[in-house]
């Protein structure tokens, strides 16, 4: 059975871990979002996650939030994805950036986040 769940230990919450993943991850773009992903061996299998809506895209916080629920809620629904591909002891810190100024439908955004995270596991 699946765990569709998006726990906090699963979201990347570190200061210094962000900066690491902006300064030495690498990058790509599927519409509407940019992602930063960074790998490494590990003895555990550690995913976590970071999203973010920029407020110079977006000025009002109730379209970053809906913006950020959606994105998270594709994510929690296709996560399954990574963690078949972390199964073998890798750790992975990955950042989704809403990069439109339109407010994209979430069928939009499910597609995107399924492209990215097969990207991802590809390049891992």
């Amino acid at each position: 059975m699946t765990d569709f769940t998006l726990p906090r230990n699963e979201r990347l919450r570190s200061l210094s871990a962000v900066r690491r993943l902006f300064a030495e991850g690498r990058s790509g773009f599927v519409y509407p979002f940019r992602y930063v992903f960074i790998s490494e061996p590990c003895q555990t299998e550690d995913v976590g996650v970071l999203f973010s809506v920029p407020k110079r895209m977006h000025k009002r916080a109730v379209r970053r939030n809906l913006l950020r629920r959606r994105a998270k809620e594709a994510y929690r629904l296709n996560k399954h994805i990574l963690h078949a591909a972390c199964a073998e002891g890798r750790t992975l810190h990955l950042a989704l950036v809403y990069s439109s100024k339109d407010i994209a439908a979430y069928k939009t955004v499910d597609h995107a986040i399924g492209k990215i995270l097969q990207e991802v596991a590809a390049g891992m």
